[in-house]
């Protein structure tokens, strides 16, 4: 069998001995076998030549005067990593063995062996330098696309030491320090956000699979001020073994400013157009209850029925942008949240008592199942605002004759207020969208309601405003129930 499988491949061999027989009688073989040999007579002129040339392997007696074979060994451990050492000696003791493979020795060869002991253990030794230098080309290839990609990459250990990252992350992050490999993630931040995820995916079970995420905004170290309005996403996800076992973290940092603030001119411009045409509409509509109220001279019955057609859609369109306002504050945090203790119950008993007329004139039974609930801390108006939406689409969506039970529950460190309809209900498809602005369901029998498409997605922002989850159960033909989670008041 041929030493070297890739017959283009040529092995850089030296053999350092300071018997000649031994020297020549190693390069007569290896030549053979289409090894490139070199020789040296001593440790010192051994060493002398490997800091000048590489070798895929270094044939070193052990006992030689002046540098010894021991030195050679722990020498080109330090400085040529993937140069396999194989250490010849006529002293094959066990002792001397173990003390050769601790200072980095692949294997020894005892003195006197034959070709085919030398040919068999250099062949080895020439499979583990290969696969040393792929590992090497790998890891240098890998180094090369992570460095050049523009997304932020962080790998950590099961410790949260730093294996891997590349200079996208270091500018993201605003650092500008020593090189961070073995490090603890402490050093390159202490954003309670990105150590978060990471923690979390450390804490996952074996053979679990998650992706966590969050939204940060660095901060100066120093100044503990925010990096030129800097915007980014962190995506962490386990690193596993083949058992499953989590071995550490990467993260993927996304810079998402250009994103945030194409949706900060977007909602600006909402905002203004908002503003703008609120208060020529609320003009025209006075104007129109004027003309309705006969102060302006008798109206016929066709004059009266265009005038109050007119008056419901310019209302349509003043209710659209108070919404539209509604919104944007929320999403812009300028909804000032006066956060108080506050009972659900009673406001829930205040809306049902308030809605009950409306609900009356559907035949709708609206009812309200009292149950002691702990204090949660919140905005009673953001409140409000929330359950007066969600109780009239109920309303709105329930046929005559139906039914909408409001009722609480206690979940762990959560309160959660159902909204319970038997009405039209929602098709599956489209249950993931209907928290989208201006996204509104439409069936044969929902087709004509009107309505602005808002509502949900501002009772999602206000909950979550208030650390909270808003989700839907839905069936068509069977009803919706809509449930609200908030935080009890710790």
């Amino acid at each position: 069998m041929s030493l070297i499988e890739d017959q283009l491949y040529q092995p850089k061999i030296l053999v350092i001995d300071d018997e000649r027989r031994i020297r020549e009688g190693c390069a007569k073989i290896l030549r053979k076998e289409k090894c490139v040999v070199d020789m040296a007579e001593n440790g010192n002129a051994g060493l002398e030549m490997i800091a000048h040339n590489h070798y895929d392997v270094v044939l070193t007696d052990l006992m030689m005067p002046g540098i010894g074979g021991m030195e050679v060994v722990s020498r080109v451990r330090e400085t040529n990593t993937d140069t396999v050492v194989i250490v010849i000696t006529g002293f094959a003791t066990l002792e001397h063995s173990i003390q050769a493979m601790k200072n980095g020795a692949f294997d020894f060869i005892p003195k006197p062996f034959t070709p085919d002991q030398l040919r068999v253990i250099v062949g080895k030794a020439l499979r583990m330098t290969r696969t040393l230098q792929d590992i090497a080309t790998e890891k240098s290839r890998l180094k090369t696309i992570v460095n050049y990609l523009t997304a932020g990459i962080l790998v950590t250990d099961r410790n949260k030491r730093i294996i891997l990252y590349n200079p996208a992350l270091l500018r993201m992050l605003g650092y500008e320090g020593e090189a961070l490999n073995d490090h603890p993630l402490s050093d390159l931040t202490t954003d309670e956000k990105i150590t978060n995820i990471i923690n979390g995916i450390l804490e996952l079970n074996e053979g679990e699979f998650k992706i966590l995420s969050a939204e940060i905004e660095p901060r100066n170290r120093n100044a503990n001020k925010p990096l030129n309005q800097l915007f980014l996403r962190a995506q962490a996800v386990p690193f596993q073994s083949g058992a499953g076992e989590i071995l550490g973290s990467v993260t993927i940092i996304d810079d998402i400013t250009h994103l945030k603030l194409m949706d900060q001119m977007k909602s600006d411009f909402v905002s203004m157009v908002s503003h703008e045409i609120r208060s020529p509409l609320t003009t025209v509509l006075s104007q129109i209850k004027i003309l309705l109220d006969g102060l302006a001279g008798e109206l016929g019955a066709k004059q009266a029925e265009i005038l109050g057609r007119m008056s419901m859609k310019i209302n349509g369109l003043v209710e659209l942008s108070n919404e539209l306002l509604d919104l944007s504050r929320i999403e812009a945090g300028l909804i000032v949240q006066d956060r108080k203790e506050l009972q659900l119950m009673d406001v829930l008993a205040e809306l049902i008592d308030f809605f009950q007329p409306r609900a009356k004139e559907k035949n709708i039974t609206l009812a309200l199942k009292k149950t002691p609930l702990p204090v949660i801390s919140a905005d009673r108006k953001n409140m409000e605002e929330v359950f007066s939406n969600l109780i009239t689409n109920a309303l709105i969506y329930t046929p005559d004759g139906g039914k909408i039970i409001v009722s609480g529950e206690v979940r762990g460190d959560f309160v959660v207020i159902h909204v319970k309809d038997n009405g039209y209900g929602i098709a599956a498809d489209e249950i993931p969208r209907i928290f989208e602005r201006f996204y509104r369901s439409k069936t044969e029998k929902t087709r004509n309601i009107v309505g602005t498409g808002l509502g949900l997605p501002i009772v999602k922002s206000i909950v979550e405003a208030h650390n909270g989850t808003v989700a839907v159960t839905s069936e068509e033909g069977v009803g919706s129930t809509f449930s609200v989670r908030l935080p009890v008041k710790q």
